[in-house]
């Protein structure tokens, strides 16, 4: 029965080509399900912080820093102004933010830190911040990077790996400054610090 022949190719010939096609694609189908299992099993997931990856992140939510020139009067009136001027534009008026600084807090609305006057957490200079939702980054960061005349502005996510959204993933418009990421003690996805002083 080996020496039949389908239009012109021996038969085992052809069946011993269908038999390697087969065995090469289960091989294959074998090789991509293990691969993107190994994918999803790397990929990083909020929770506890155990085995957690902060390489690609989920973002929750933004910050959106100015920084000004504690010691100069004009340079600190004039941070000062374009802060209310903020506060005007976005209706923040009495929301300030009651989550620490270094919080993602995802689902949280649109908030006001505290000024501050002095270098303070990972910040070598005086600065203050809003907390963003990302669905109100665009409209918030046009507006400031519009309006922020002499300042520099700072515009960073927040994911919980504090160290990488403050050093990898920020922006700067201005100048950079500095920033020292030895103070910034949450670094894994969804990680939400214990409230302080500092709240990083």
């Amino acid at each position: 029965w080996y020496q039949r022949r389908v239009r012109g190719v021996p038969f085992l010939t052809m069946i011993t080509v269908i038999l390697s096609a087969l065995l090469v694609a289960c091989f294959n189908a074998h090789y991509h399900i293990h691969d993107w299992n190994s994918m999803k099993n790397s990929l990083p997931v909020a929770g506890s912080g155990k085995n957690e990856s902060c390489d690609y992140a989920e973002v929750y939510s933004y910050h959106i820093h100015l920084l000004f020139w504690q010691n100069n009067a004009n340079h600190t009136a004039s941070a000062m102004a374009l802060r209310d001027g903020f506060i005007e534009k976005f209706n923040l008026y009495n929301k300030n933010c009651t989550i620490s600084r270094g919080d993602p807090a995802p689902g949280h609305e649109m908030c006001v830190f505290e000024v501050d006057f002095d270098p303070a957490g990972p910040f070598t200079t005086a600065q203050y911040a809003f907390f963003i939702p990302p669905k109100q980054l665009q409209e918030t960061s046009a507006w400031m990077l519009q309006h922020r005349g002499i300042h520099d502005v700072f515009i960073h996510p927040n994911t919980g790996c504090s160290a990488n959204d403050h050093t990898k993933w920020y922006s700067f418009s201005g100048a950079k400054w500095p920033i020292d990421a030895s103070i910034l003690r949450c670094n894994y996805p969804g990680c939400r610090p214990f409230f302080s002083d500092s709240g990083y």
